[in-house]
């Protein structure tokens, strides 16, 4: 796990959660319970804070920051696809940040918000909860249906799943050159 210190700034892991080797978690950053944090994601908390809650994705290549002085909170069993950049101020509990999707600064996503691969998402937009927002810039084009949260459900406890399983099974391989 690659945990850094920034200036007097210092990161939390939950024992439960799964952070990569080839992650970087820079600075005020608390990470919750199963937790899953992929290779190549950074999370820079070096002069803002971010909360991540219990069960969540940040997949790999995934940025999350916040601007100075700013506190970034991700909700419980949220799913931040590979190469997402996140710089907002709330994602809420079971949000899905598409694959390449930009969360620009002072973005409010609500719970079960399911944001498209490579939407972007402008500075100061709020979207309200259980809402499909897809496009550049990103637009409500829908509401979350059942058989949406059904199929999400399962893919979060798969991130959950793969967390306990890369704690555990995840071994380096030395070879002999």
């Amino acid at each position: 796990m690659a945990l850094y210190r920034f200036e007097e700034r210092i990161p939390t892991v939950a024992s439960s959660a799964y952070v990569s080797d080839s992650a970087r978690v820079i600075g005020d950053v608390v990470i919750g319970e199963e937790c899953y944090i992929g290779h190549g994601a950074i999370l820079r908390g070096d002069y803002g804070s971010i909360r991540i809650g219990p069960g969540t994705a940040i997949e790999e290549n995934a940025v999350v920051h916040i601007e100075p002085n700013g506190l970034s909170t991700i909700g419980e069993r949220v799913t931040i696809g590979h190469g997402a950049m996140v710089h907002c101020n709330v994602i809420a509990d079971y949000a899905v940040i598409g694959m390449g999707a930009v969360i620009c600064y002072d973005v409010e996503i609500g719970t079960w918000c399911i944001i498209g691969e490579g939407s972007v998402v402008p500075n100061g937009q709020h979207i309200p909860p259980g809402k499909m927002v897809i496009g550049v810039p990103a637009k409500i084009v829908g509401d979350v249906q059942q058989k949406h949260k059904d199929f999400w459900i399962y893919g979060k406890q798969l991130y959950v799943d793969l967390a306990k399983k890369y704690r555990r099974e995840f071994k380096r391989i030395e070879t002999k050159g």
